[in-house]
């Protein structure tokens, strides 16, 4: 008896067919730049960052822009001081651009550490450093030299490591005064400033230091002397320059520079003008 091969039984058609699959749903959790978004001042191109005050129908304005305005810039009802305590929940566990990103600042940090940041961020504008004028401007630091070479003519501007810096007239002037020179070097710009202070019992002494047109971790890859020749005798000061950013007041009024009376300054000074050599090394 033959053998018949063995066919393949259908499938059993009393099953039910599996469901159809549904479509994924898109993920709708909005990202950080979308919740960020929710913070943007109505004013300014800044953030509204706690603490956070909402006008009557809820509209946000930063509290710079705040102190500014007498009404909503929205729907002009009075702005109030209504906290809105969810958005300042929400911002709390986002992370918001440095104000000096279009500068060149690439940090994002939470509200509690934007502020202290943006004081001593590196890529803020600086202020012009000409001692004794009331100059606001403020800029880029590679605008700093430029903006002392046009507006300030009273400067003086040399190259070279090694220059002589020469103040004028030092027994004219009463008060505060300054004598101010540029030195190039370096690839880099070095502000020399000797100031005389006089006080109300027309008591004098005179302080001397250089400082960078730079950042404080460039300052310190440098060293500076001052120094005052005369017959036989010779005063120096040897330190590290500061940064712009940090200005002269401070080391002044804790003499942390070269300093000496009227009478040292007669002993070197030749017809009322006082040179001092000013020597810049890298290191």
């Amino acid at each position: 008896m033959s053998h018949q091969p063995d066919r393949a039984q259908p499938d059993d058609l009393s099953q039910d067919p599996p469901p159809p699959r549904e479509p994924a749903l898109p993920d709708m959790t909005p990202s950080s730049s979308e919740l960020r978004s929710l913070f943007e001042c109505l004013v300014c191109v800044g953030y509204v960052l706690p603490p956070i005050f909402q006008c009557q129908h809820g509209h946000l304005v930063c509290n710079s822009c705040r102190q500014n305005l007498a009404s909503c810039p929205t729907c002009r009802c009075p702005l109030g001081s209504i906290l809105n305590v969810a958005m300042e929940k929400l911002a709390d566990l986002l992370t918001f651009p440095c104000k000096y990103a279009s500068s060149g600042c690439g940090l994002t940090l939470p509200p509690a550490q934007k502020v202290d940041h943006e004081e001593r961020c590196d890529f803020r504008p600086y202020c012009c450093p000409c001692p004794g004028v009331l100059c606001e401007w403020a800029g880029s630091l590679d605008a700093v030299m430029p903006h002392l070479m046009d507006q300030h003519d009273s400067i003086t501007a040399l190259e070279g490591a090694s220059a002589v810096f020469l103040a004028v007239n030092i027994n004219n002037v009463r008060g505060t005064f300054d004598w101010v020179m540029m030195q190039s070097c370096f690839g880099l710009h070095f502000m020399v400033v000797l100031q005389k202070q006089e006080n109300h019992h027309s008591e004098a002494r005179f302080c001397a230091m250089v400082q960078l047109l730079g950042t404080r971790q460039q300052a310190e890859t440098f060293t500076y002397r001052l120094e005052l020749r005369g017959d036989r005798r010779r005063l120096t000061w040897e330190a590290a320059p500061r940064s712009i950013r940090e200005g002269i007041e401070t080391a002044m009024i804790n003499s942390d520079c070269l300093v000496f009376d009227t009478n040292a300054a007669q002993i070197f000074a030749e017809n009322g003008h006082l040179s001092i050599t000013v020597t810049i090394a890298q290191y």
